[in-house]
């Protein structure tokens, strides 16, 4: 079983440990991370850029798919994600669980709720659908 240490070491030196992610729950069924609002997270319009959403969503749903691969596969990637943004955050901290909708052999499917601490309200809604990959690493 692979715990939010496990998660947050495996992330440390990729884009999730660069803008400052951390995975604060990692289970088989359902993922909580957190990333502090900073300068370098903004878009030009002095809001949260949709893209350090996505990624802080993305990486939920990334960690909440390898927690449950499938006996012999080697590990995954994305072929698909959706998101809806209905908000914004300028200040603060940004918190996201993700849960699966489907864990098969092939894909899993997995949604992230991205919420503001501070306020609660929901800033975006994200689907994510990983295909699993078997064979050489």
């Amino acid at each position: 079983m692979r715990t939010a240490d496990d998660f947050n070491q495996r992330a440390a030196h990729n884009l999730p440990g660069h803008l400052g992610i951390t995975i604060t729950h990692g289970g088989p069924d359902v993922i909580h991370a957190e990333m502090p609002v900073q300068p370098f997270l903004m878009a030009p319009n002095g809001f949260l850029h949709a893209g350090s959403v996505v990624t802080l969503a993305d990486t939920a749903a990334g960690f909440g798919c390898l927690a449950n691969l499938p006996d012999g596969a080697v590990g995954f990637t994305t072929i698909e994600l959706k998101s809806n943004h209905l908000g914004t955050a300028r200040d603060g901290t940004v918190e996201v669980t993700a849960t699966p909708v489907h864990k098969g052999r092939n894909t899993q499917v997995w949604d992230s709720v991205v919420k503001h601490r501070e306020t609660g309200k929901t800033v975006a809604l994200f689907r994510c659908t990983q295909m699993v990959l078997y064979g050489k690493g």
